[in-house]
């Protein structure tokens, strides 16, 4: 699995999960759900993402977007 896809997996994990526990235990949840959507959205346009950079560190295959 490359940075690309791992990077969106986790990414969709976060937001699950933080819709999960906003429903469950407490609406300020929703944040962590913004702050991830602006880190994606921010990436796309510029190219930097602390994820792929912790991946990278740990010696995953580097795909097309985060060379």
């Amino acid at each position: 699995m490359t940075i690309d896809r791992m990077v969106l997996a986790f990414a969709g994990s976060f937001i699950l999960i933080s819709l999960l526990l906003s429903y469950f235990f407490s609406h300020y949840w929703l944040w962590f759900t913004a702050f991830v959507g602006a880190n994606l959205l921010q990436s796309a346009f510029t190219g930097f993402c602390p994820m792929a950079k912790i991946l990278k560190l740990f010696g995953v295959k580097a795909g097309i977007a985060f060379k």
